[in-house]
């Protein structure tokens, strides 16, 4: 009998000391459970964290990657602007070069105009005091233009005989041809009738006169006869020697180059 009871209690208690346990192992149990169900939680908090920053890292690389190509073409337009910049740079003062040289060659022409003008002016004051003060003598265009009548030098419109007042003015100007041997001389004959034969034959007579009986170099002089157009008569035009002129205007661009 106090074995069976023995036994009983035993058992009671074994069975009460595996109840306990059991308890405990559930409690165990729904402690890790939770612990577990947080760590879940916080896992799952992690991994959004972790899937946010690695959206962001993303972003950020492609806008870093945006900002390196951006900047790789903005350093590529400084570069091909500064370039360009160099060229234009190089093309204004190559264009300012070729300017001053072309301004330095017109005004070496400029120049010799002037001096031919400023010495066809000078001429005009000699010439004047060779002929008179009521000779015919004016400057136009940097040519002096003597002129004197037909029925001066000849008499008549048609006459090719020189009157001694004609013989006088043509001495005085031959002296002016002779002085000036910067200059070439045309003898224009003028007509109003259309009938040029006899004007030409009165320019030929004038220089005959000149070359045959004062000694004025044939090949300083030109003959022409021309209509008048309601004037007539002998000019006897003084003007440089443009083909001198054109030489020398070449040679001063040679120069200026």
């Amino acid at each position: 009998m106090k074995k069976n009871l023995l036994l009983i209690t035993f058992l009671c208690l074994s069975a009460f000391s595996f109840s306990q346990r059991k308890s405990e192992l559930i409690a165990q149990i729904d402690n890790l459970r939770t612990e577990l169900d947080s760590l879940g939680q916080q896992l799952a908090e992690a991994k959004r964290e972790i899937s946010s920053s690695t959206a962001k890292a993303e972003t950020l690389e492609a806008e870093n990657v945006g900002l390196r190509d951006a900047n790789a073409t903005l350093l590529k337009n400084l570069g091909n602007f500064s370039e360009l910049s160099k060229q234009n740079t190089k093309n204004v003062n190559s264009a300012m070069s070729a300017l001053a040289q072309k301004e330095k060659q017109l005004s070496g022409i400029n120049d010799m105009i002037s001096a031919n003008d400023s010495t066809a002016i000078v001429s005009l004051t000699r010439i004047k005091q060779t002929l008179g003060e009521n000779a015919k003598v004016n400057v136009s265009e940097g040519i002096i233009v003597i002129s004197n009548s037909v029925k001066g030098l000849f008499g008549s419109d048609t006459g090719s005989e020189f009157t001694e007042e004609g013989k006088a003015w043509l001495s005085n100007v031959a002296k002016v041809i002779m002085a000036n041997p910067n200059f070439t001389t045309e003898i224009e004959g003028l007509n109003i009738t259309g009938e040029f034969g006899p004007t030409f034959d009165q320019v030929a007579a004038v220089a005959k006169e000149l070359v045959g009986t004062l000694n004025v170099p044939s090949d300083k002089l030109d003959l022409s006869a021309k209509d008048g157009n309601f004037r007539e008569g002998i000019n006897i035009k003084l003007q440089p020697d443009y083909r001198a002129f054109y030489a020398q205007a070449k040679n001063s661009v040679k120069i200026a180059q």
